[in-house]
C-alpha cells in the first residue's frame, strides 16, 4: 500500500493531432520570439504588441504605430500616391516593389501626415520595415523632406518613428543623396525654432541612423532596439576587438550619451505628450514676452 502511495506517476504531454491543429484559426495565438510565451493575439494587441511576460517589443506596422500614437480619427495623410521608379534599371526591382505594395497595402516604406497627440498638433512620419526593410530610397527621402517642410509652414512639431535597414541599394547614389536632403531640411526646421522628436525603433541602421534619425532635439528609443551604422561583425573586424554583448542596443547608446531616453511602448504616447506640453508652454511664454 505504501509502495503504491509513493510510487512515481508518469506524466504524459498532450500533442495536438494534425486535425486539431488545422481547426485552430491561423493568427489566433502569437508566440514571443524572446521568451516563448504564447498569448492570444487579441490580448497582445491590447498590450500594444508588447509581451507581458518579458517586455519584448514586437514589430508593428506604420498604421498600427499611428493608431497607438495619435488621437483617434485625427490623422490626415500626406503624399500617399507617391511611388518609386527604377532609375538604374536594377534587376527585378519593379517586381519587388509591386510585391511589397501588395503585401503591405502601402505605396512606399514611410507614411507621413499630420494629426494630434492628446490635442497637440504634430506632423508625423512612420517607417514600415515590411516594405523593402524600410530602406531609404528617393521617395522615402522626398516624403520625409516634404513632411518637414509642412511642419515649418504650419509651425507644428515634427515626430518621426524610424525603422530601417539603411539606404536602398537598388537606387544607388540617389538613395545616398536623401541623407543630405533630409538633414538639410531638418537644419531649416531647427533654424525656424520648431521641435523635432526622433523615435528610433528596432532596427534603425545604416544611412538612416547616420542622418535624420539621430538629429532630433529629443532622441528616444524603444527598449532593446538595434541602432547603429555598420554591422557588428564589420566593426569587430575593422578595430580587431570584441564588442560588448549589448553593443548597438538602445540601452548601450543611452549609457554612452547618444540617446536622451529609452521609453517603453506603452508609455510612449504619454511621454511624447509631456514633451509637446512643455514646449507648448515655453513658446507661449516667449510670445507673451
Amino acid at each position: 500500500m505504501l509502495k503504491d502511495l509513493f510510487s512515481k506517476r508518469r506524466r504524459y504531454a498532450t500533442i495536438l493531432s494534425e486535425q486539431a491543429k488545422k481547426e485552430i484559426p491561423e493568427g489566433l495565438m502569437t508566440k514571443c520570439k524572446q521568451c516563448g510565451t504564447i498569448t492570444y493575439t487579441k490580448e497582445l494587441k491590447k498590450q500594444l504588441m508588447v509581451c507581458a511576460a518579458c517586455g519584448y517589443h514586437f514589430p508593428v506596422t506604420a498604421r498600427e504605430r499611428i493608431e497607438m500614437t495619435l488621437d483617434e480619427g485625427q490623422f490626415f495623410e500626406y503624399d500617399s500616391d507617391m511611388v518609386s521608379k527604377d532609375p538604374l534599371g536594377f534587376p527585378d526591382y519593379p517586381q519587388k516593389l509591386k510585391q511589397d505594395m501588395e503585401k503591405t497595402g502601402l505605396h512606399e516604406a514611410v507614411i507621413t501626415g499630420e494629426g494630434t497627440i492628446k490635442g497637440y498638433p504634430v506632423v508625423i512620419g512612420v517607417m514600415d520595415a515590411r516594405f523593402r526593410m524600410a530602406s531609404m530610397g528617393s521617395v522615402v527621402g522626398e516624403k520625409i523632406t516634404r513632411a518637414i517642410e509642412r511642419a515649418i509652414q504650419k509651425r507644428y512639431p515634427f515626430v518621426l518613428f524610424s525603422a530601417s535597414g539603411g539606404a536602398r541599394m537598388q537606387e544607388g547614389v540617389l538613395s545616398l543623396m536623401q541623407m543630405a536632403k533630409t538633414s538639410a531640411a531638418l537644419a531649416q526646421l531647427d533654424k525656424a525654432g520648431i521641435l523635432f522628436i526622433s523615435v528610433l525603433t528596432n532596427p534603425t541602421t545604416g544611412g538612416v541612423s547616420a542622418s535624420f534619425a539621430s538629429l532630433g532635439d529629443y532622441n528616444i528609443a524603444e527598449p532593446k532596439a538595434l541602432i547603429g551604422f555598420a554591422g557588428r561583425r564589420i566593426i569587430e573586424q575593422t578595430i580587431r576587438q570584441e564588442l560588448p554583448d549589448d553593443f548597438q542596443t538602445a540601452e548601450f547608446l543611452l549609457s554612452h550619451g547618444q540617446l536622451d531616453m529609452v521609453v517603453h511602448r506603452q508609455e510612449m504616447r504619454d511621454r511624447l505628450a509631456d514633451i509637446l506640453d512643455i514646449h507648448a508652454h515655453v513658446h507661449a511664454e516667449r510670445r507673451g514676452k
